[in-house]
């Protein structure tokens, strides 16, 4: 008798998605939240960018240690493990956040929420990558994407509803928690029970960088998802200071960019699997993407975004066209080995993540502060360097459509 395949739906990609779900939840909500919750924690409306750069950065570095960590556990001590360790942490790190009274307190414990966060999306999307035969998990890691990025939408309509920052933070700890009695059910990946009989090193993230071959896969690994952080962390999430800049507008809600963009974001992931599927090639797909990101690139910053529903439109069209965050993680997965994989998938999109600090870098303190360029020169500028970075690391991706997994890494 065959053995049957799990299907799409089986509870492994329910849980993973509705895991993501939470997890931007969370990781945005600080961005709808941002004005309110920093003047009550002490900041001024002169220190408020400052302040709140602060507490964004530190919970960037969260992602970026977080990451490393999860993924070296994922690899260890297996998928779910991570899936329990994470959402405990980012559970708990919420409902603190609820309570915090200074700006200071407020970057602690969105330090620990990014230390949590970090492990959701790369232990999700190996699992089910791992668990899901290769002609559906395409298909399986763009549900969890799509589902997962309404997270944002949510987040915004919360705020919108509830008009009270800490309880927001205090719903996404409950939320937390009720995915965590899902999580109970949940199967492990067969790949890895089968890896824990092998004498092999497992979940070593030094690997990556001992083997040329296997470093130059991982730098491209990451490199490829450089223009998502792009555009939600800087066009997105400044949106009101570029219109403002753009138009003279002072009306803009950042807050609505950013749930524009993402809800066009989680169709865009949804649609990803089917287009790579009809493809048959993560790759193509990607290019896809990286086209329509630049034609949206020139759009925002044409003379046609002239208001604030144009800036609305462009901000969803730029979300739209970085819905390649499926694709993104599940090459990153693919790319590697049994005993590397939940490592690579769990550190390569919190490295992008934790990208945006030096983003910000460039496109702030270098461009503007240093050269004295203009808000929208710097964006451009900023914006051809990361595509142009992006070009070059999608050249040099190996193609991992049709790959087999069940192998390790020496």
């Amino acid at each position: 008798m065959n053995k049957r395949t799990p299907g799409i739906f089986n509870l492994a990609v329910v849980v993973a998605a509705l895991g993501y779900f939470v997890d931007i939840y969370d990781l945005l909500l600080f961005t709808v939240v941002k004005k309110e919750s920093m003047l009550q924690v002490g900041s001024t409306e002169s220190s408020i960018l400052a302040d709140s750069s602060k507490v964004i950065n530190w919970q960037m570095i969260g992602l970026l240690l977080g990451g490393i960590f999860w993924g070296m556990l994922g690899d260890k001590k297996g998928r779910l493990s991570v899936l329990f360790g994470s959402i405990v942490l980012y559970s708990v790190a919420n409902f603190f956040t609820a309570y915090v009274h200074t700006v200071d307190q407020y970057a602690l414990w969105r330090f620990a929420a990014g230390l949590g966060l970090a492990g959701e999306l790369g232990a999700g999307i190996t699992l089910v990558s791992e668990l899901l035969p290769k002609e559906k998990r395409g298909i399986g890691t763009s549900l969890v994407a799509g589902v997962g990025i309404m997270g944002a939408v949510a987040a915004y309509f919360t705020y919108q509803f509830t008009k009270d920052w800490r309880l927001c933070y205090k719903i996404g700890g409950g939320l937390g928690i009720i995915l965590l009695v899902l999580r109970i059910s949940v199967a492990e990946s067969g790949m890895f029970l089968g890896l824990k009989k092998q004498s092999v090193q497992k979940g070593n993230f030094f690997m990556f960088f001992t083997n040329a071959r296997r470093f130059r896969k991982y730098m491209m690994a990451i490199l490829i998802g450089l223009p998502t952080w792009f555009v939600v962390g800087i066009l997105v999430n400044q949106s009101d200071r570029f219109a403002k800049s753009m138009f003279g507008s002072t009306s803009l809600d950042s807050g609505r960019s950013i749930m524009f963009a993402y809800a066009a974001i989680s169709i865009a992931d949804f649609i990803s699997g089917i287009l790579c599927q009809w493809l048959q090639s993560r790759k193509k797909g990607l290019l896809v993407f990286y086209i329509l990101c630049v034609l949206s690139g020139i759009l925002f910053f044409s003379s046609l975004n002239n208001n604030n529903t144009s800036m609305y439109l462009f901000c969803a069209m730029l979300g739209f066209s970085t819905g390649f965050w499926a694709i993104f993680v599940t090459m990153a997965a693919e790319q590697f080995g049994t005993n590397l994989r939940a490592t690579a998938a769990t550190t390569a999109p919190n490295m992008v993540r934790g990208a945006l600090p030096l983003l910000n870098l460039i496109f702030l303190n270098l461009l503007q502060k240093s050269w004295g360029w203009t808000m929208i020169r710097s964006g451009i500028a900023t914006g051809i360097l990361v595509m142009l970075i992006s070009f070059v690391a999608l050249y040099f991706t190996e193609e991992t459509y049709h790959k087999d997994m069940d192998y390790v890494e020496l």
